[in-house]
């Protein structure tokens, strides 16, 4: 049995019942059914992972978010019956790590999971820090310098910082919002605008295939995340 403990916070017991059953040998799970006791379970537990419905009795699941969020840093994901882009969006931006909708595929669960309970171990600033290989791709962000197939990749000042942010966060999806301030800090522009731009010329820098990217993934019409897990999962 894992030692990592993940809290599912969700007022519908047989959803409950579909995650501890999906997670049983990958972690020790915990339940809270309503967003008050998710809250104080998540204080007084500190769990590796947060599992988190939006359609909770007595709160609105992003308050719940935006309130753990305040002094966890735990990976929060979020299941949901909304499908809409905004409210991807919406539990982004704040402080949410992933988006799961209902009805969803067991088998992609247990991997979101598993993936973000792995990431857990890549502390921020070993990813951050260390050099890193991804397939044909070594990165160095201290040096700073980028490795494919042996030979050297020069990146532009903008583009090591969107990738530097990417890898600080890596395995979750940033907002364009999120990603255009990091990068940008309080600039006017069209977010979505610059970073296509970017996030373009770096695939055609790194990836294997710009065209079908595997690294840096986006997520439409919500933002860009980057798989340093990619390997593991091929």
């Amino acid at each position: 049995m894992s030692s990592d403990v993940v809290l599912v916070i969700d007022d519908e017991p047989q959803i409950r019942r579909v995650v501890k059953n999906a997670l049983e040998g990958d972690a020790r799970v915990i339940e809270a059914a309503s967003g008050r006791d998710g809250i104080d379970a998540a204080a007084a537990e500190r769990p590796s992972l947060i599992v988190l419905d939006l359609g909770l009795p007595d709160m609105q699941g992003v308050d719940v978010c935006r309130e753990i969020r305040k002094w966890s840093s735990a990976p929060i994901v979020v299941l949901s019956a909304r499908h809409s882009d905004r409210e991807k969006v919406l539990l982004l931006d704040s402080g949410a790590d992933d988006y799961v909708t209902k009805p969803f595929s067991t088998i992609e669960f247990q991997a979101r999971i598993r993936a973000h309970l792995r990431r857990l171990h890549l502390t921020p600033h070993n990813a951050s820090e260390s050099t890193i290989q991804i397939g044909a791709v070594t990165i160095d962000l201290v040096k700073p310098s980028l490795v494919k197939n042996g030979a050297a990749v020069h990146l532009t000042r903008t583009e090591w910082d969107v990738l530097r942010t990417l890898i600080h966060h890596a395995g979750r999806t940033l907002t364009h919002r999120q990603l255009f301030a990091a990068v940008w800090g309080n600039s006017f522009g069209d977010a979505q605008q610059n970073l296509r731009v970017r996030i373009r010329s770096l695939r055609r820098k790194i990836e294997e295939d710009p065209v079908r990217p595997r690294l840096i993934v986006t997520e439409p019409g919500v933002g860009y995340r980057i798989d340093l897990a990619l390997e593991e999962s091929t």
